[in-house]
């Protein structure tokens, strides 16, 4: 039997969201039934509403930060009990027999992995529809623990933008002693900070407000760089070996690149499409610099942060809001009028 389910949904790129009634797949054998209790509101959520990077399918539900308890299992599934609380992040199924896949990089999978809503469920062909509902049926391999004692409205965020920025952190072997930098303070550069200050790291921001040094400095930054000065900027020259990039729209990079040491990275996690003004390759070859991208992480990874965030008591700064402000908070993220991420309160679905 399938099963009935109330969320909000957008019916065009121009339509605001609205209630939604809908039906949810009838439970697989490896399949784990949730209760949604808090859904982060993440940028991309916005993109795809709005149909800014085309291919979006309507009607659709949005949201791939969820947070809830068990209260349906499988045959096939012993990882998860009845009440346990865990999470969904941005994906919800891939090929399983990539290379990425196999070595737990679902995120890169050669298939395209199938995501927790705008996608196609690989075996029965239905729309995946998001968190912006009261319950979710996943694959056990797609869900993860919430440690104990981590507040679940601020773990919400950590199934995207904390992922976003934990995997960079991770491949490029951040630890103590590390220099990293992080460019914009939004919903990912706030984690960046946060985690990275975790790992042992000196962190520095970039930013071209000079209100948020004193927000920076409790997020974890040690030094706040205003970008817009040229002295500052001079100021860092070659100290960087990893520079987290989280801003979400085109911008120019060029200023940042004398910022990278010997061998440093500046790696992409917030803007998709083409890059202007075009790369200066000369402090590239000049230092053995790369430019690079990152998307999300896997799903081993995925419960490696949380595992990390439990252990440090790290969690997403939020405001928490009910459903029905959901288009509102669209647009006060437009403005990036939110610290730092929304989170939506389920309960308010029953209003």
């Amino acid at each position: 039997m399938t099963i009935n389910v109330h969320g909000y949904a957008t019916h065009s790129a121009q339509d605001d969201l609205i209630p939604f009634r809908f039906e949810r797949r009838d439970p697989r054998p490896n399949d784990v039934v949730i209760d949604i209790l808090f859904c982060g509101v993440c940028h991309s959520d916005l993109h795809q509403a709005h149909n800014d990077w085309g291919g979006s399918i309507y009607p659709m539900v949005p949201g791939h930060e969820i947070i809830g308890r068990v209260v349906g299992v499988g045959s096939q599934v012993t990882r998860f009990k009845l009440g346990d609380p865990v999470g969904i992040g941005c994906m919800v199924d891939s090929c399983q027999h990539c290379t990425p896949c196999k070595k737990g990089l679902e995120q890169y999978c050669e298939e395209v992995a199938t995501f927790t809503y705008n996608s196609i469920d690989r075996h029965d062909n239905t729309p995946t529809y998001g968190g912006y509902s009261d319950k979710i049926v996943v694959s056990d391999k797609f869900v993860v623990k919430i440690p104990e004692g981590l507040d679940m409205k601020g773990a919400a965020p950590l199934l995207c933008a904390g992922i976003t920025t934990y995997s960079p952190l991770r491949h490029w072997q951040v630890s103590k002693g590390s220099n990293v930098a992080v460019i914009g303070l939004g919903g990912l550069g706030h984690m960046a900070l946060k985690l990275a200050k975790a790992m042992g790291a000196d962190v520095t921001l970039f930013t071209r407000s000079p209100g948020k040094e004193e927000d920076a400095r409790r997020l974890g930054a040690d030094k706040v760089v205003l970008s817009t000065d040229q002295s500052q900027m001079a100021s860092v020259n070659g100290q960087f070996d990893l520079i987290i990039d989280t801003v979400p729209n085109v911008h120019d990079l060029n200023p940042y690149l004398p910022s990278l040491a010997l061998d440093g990275t500046l790696v992409l996690v917030g803007y998709l499409g083409g890059l202007e003004p075009m790369l200066n390759t000369v402090p590239l070859i000049l230092g053995r610099k790369s430019v690079a991208g990152s998307v999300i992480g896997g799903i081993a990874e995925t419960q490696e942060m949380l595992d990390f965030c439990g252990k440090h008591n790290i969690t997403s700064d939020i405001e928490e809001i009910k459903i029905q402000d959901i288009n509102a908070a669209y647009q006060r993220m437009l403005k990036s009028d939110v610290k730092y991420r929304f989170v939506i309160d389920m309960a308010s679905l029953k209003e």
